[in-house]
């Protein structure tokens, strides 16, 4: 069973245990899906409303494509736990093992990928959420202000799983394009963050 499959409560119980999984790129993984799942409400909400007739067709792929992005991220909150594991493995590998490094190197890798893949995957749903701004239904704009702010956290936060491995990594310039992709997601992901937060402040306020 899936993590997000579980009843919410156990997923918390889970989160707040002194296990090592989940932690916070599973959690940083399961905001981005309830980001994109806020803007599929927003579209199921616009869809079907004559006063958005001229949308509709957009507006149904964009819900399309967040049911793609937030059934990623749901994956992905079980990716971070699978990732993690060979990680936490090499750790407890003696420092007198010639094959110590080698080992260590690629799981710190490994475990940068999936967090990369989360701020991706959450940065295609904020494009996703910037078009309900204008043409998704105005009584769901707030939704939409949320959504944004779920998904910013959940790249931000995922970000922090990409640092914290990429600094242990003895392959510097590897280790410097990870950080160097982060940083250019997060920068991203901000500016769309305050385009769209602030259009919805516009349309509520």
């Amino acid at each position: 069973m899936k993590m997000l499959e579980k009843p919410a409560t156990q997923f918390l119980s889970e989160l707040s245990s002194n296990a090592p999984v989940p932690g916070g790129g599973a959690a940083s993984a399961a905001v981005g899906a309830f980001a994109a799942a806020l803007g599929m409400m927003v579209t199921n909400l616009t869809i079907g409303k004559k006063k958005y007739a001229d949308y509709e067709e957009e507006v149904k792929a964009v819900r399309d494509r967040l049911e793609g992005l937030r059934d990623q991220l749901i994956d992905l909150v079980d990716g971070d736990a699978v990732a993690f594991e060979p990680l936490s493995k090499a750790y407890s590998i003696p420092k007198d093992d010639p094959e110590r490094d080698t080992i260590m190197e690629n799981a710190l890798y490994e475990a940068s990928v999936v967090p990369m893949s989360i701020m991706e995957t959450v940065l295609a749903a904020a494009k996703e959420l910037e078009i309900l701004v204008a043409k998704g239904s105005k009584l769901a704009v707030s939704d939409v202000g949320v959504g944004i702010l779920f998904a910013q956290a959940a790249i931000e936060g995922a970000s922090l799983n990409v640092y914290i491995n990429t600094k242990s990594m003895k392959d510097r310039e590897r280790a410097a394009a990870l950080d160097a992709k982060a940083d250019a997601i997060i920068a991203e992901g901000a500016a769309l963050k305050a385009r769209i937060y602030d259009g919805v402040l516009a349309a509520i306020k």
